[in-house]
């Protein structure tokens, strides 16, 4: 019997997950999305800046050429993976990376000048206390810079149902869990429990071209806490999730590839 193609694939992308978030995801999605998040912080020479979940570091990264060498970057996150691409790919950069919770920082009391926190804030279990850890770690009159996707565009609406009937709901779960945070008023009503003022919420959109499909699907699936329960299926049953994936795609190609309208939330606010 032939080996599926869907298998062949899945297969092709080796590696860990954070290490292929830094491969796959940062390029396509993380890096467009910390672009716009750094140019809304208006970052100057010399300020001192943390990251909040700051994944593998492109958002870290793209502050620390805004500040320059005379300011600082830090980056923060409860994943060792995550912090040991980090590391690995901003070896000259001298970032520290903090290995904790949002929830409960090591950090003290008024460090920073700037927070940021991409598509990090719906992850959180307790997001009132994971607000007030970064409001109490800026100093007076800091501000703090989040972005949030959502609504689901349709190209992860389409597989989240894809895995919910081929894997199963809770795995499915983590799709939704992605765009779960986006209604402004709801994330100002959070910035202002968490004691932040001079809050601005904008939504806009924003065009990211994710590729072909076939390469997509295996790009994000093992870019993410999905990876886990794909690799437990067998050959035959990612075949069959492949296909129902990319024939639900077929309506969402322009030139053969994969462009998603993405909804975006970007909040600031001051200490």
């Amino acid at each position: 019997m032939s080996t599926p193609t869907s298998a062949i694939s899945f297969r092709s992308y080796g590696g860990s997950a954070p290490e292929n978030y830094e491969r796959y995801f940062v390029p396509s999605i993380g890096a467009p999305l910390a672009r716009d998040l750094i140019d809304a912080a208006s970052l100057r020479p010399g300020e001192a800046v943390l990251d909040v979940a700051c994944g593998t570091g492109i958002v870290a990264r793209f502050a620390a050429e805004r500040v320059g060498p005379t300011g600082t970057v830090a980056g923060l996150d409860m994943n060792a993976g995550m912090l040991e691409v980090a590391r690995s790919v901003s070896a000259s950069a001298g970032i520290p990376w903090h290995e904790a919770s949002a929830e409960a920082m090591p950090l003290p009391d008024d460090s920073f000048d700037v927070v940021t926190c991409q598509l990090g804030l719906q992850f959180f279990a307790d997001k009132p206390a994971a607000l007030g850890e970064m409001h109490r770690v800026l100093k007076q009159g800091g501000r703090l810079l989040i972005n949030l996707p959502g609504p689901t565009p349709d190209v992860f609406a389409i597989l989240e149902q894809a895995l919910t009937r081929h894997v199963n709901p809770e795995v499915a779960g983590f799709v939704g869990k992605v765009f779960s945070l986006h209604d402004p008023g709801e994330i100002r009503r959070l910035l202002e429990a968490a004691s932040f003022g001079s809050i601005e919420v904008e939504a806009s959109t924003k065009s990211l071209h994710l590729g072909a499909p076939v390469d997509f699907l295996w790009q994000y699936v093992t870019s993410t806490p999905l990876v886990a329960a794909v690799a437990q299926m067998n050959d035959e049953s990612r075949a069959v999730l492949e296909h129902d994936v990319v024939a639900g795609w077929q309506g969402l190609l322009t030139d053969e590839e994969l462009v998603v309208q993405l909804g975006m939330v970007t909040a600031k606010a001051h200490k």
